[in-house]
């Protein structure tokens, strides 16, 4: 739900960015358009895009003892 204007262009500003940066294409070979290394090793955290409509899934590594609020 969209509330107003200023909001309006904040989501789609969001979405442009992601869609034009991190999101993949078949195009690409399901690559996105700021392309990135594969990762093997680390936990991989979720993060919520465009108020959970979208996902971001990435490997992240911790020193021990840190704690991960997930």
């Amino acid at each position: 739900m969209v509330f107003g204007e200023r909001h309006l262009r904040h989501v789609l500003l969001s979405y442009m960015s992601y869609y034009n940066g991190t999101r993949t294409h078949l195009s690409l070979n399901k690559d996105a358009p700021k392309s990135r290394a594969s990762e093997t090793a680390g936990r991989i955290l979720c993060r919520p895009i465009l108020g959970g409509l979208h996902h971001q899934h990435a490997r992240f590594w911790f020193a021990l003892g840190t704690r991960v609020h997930a």
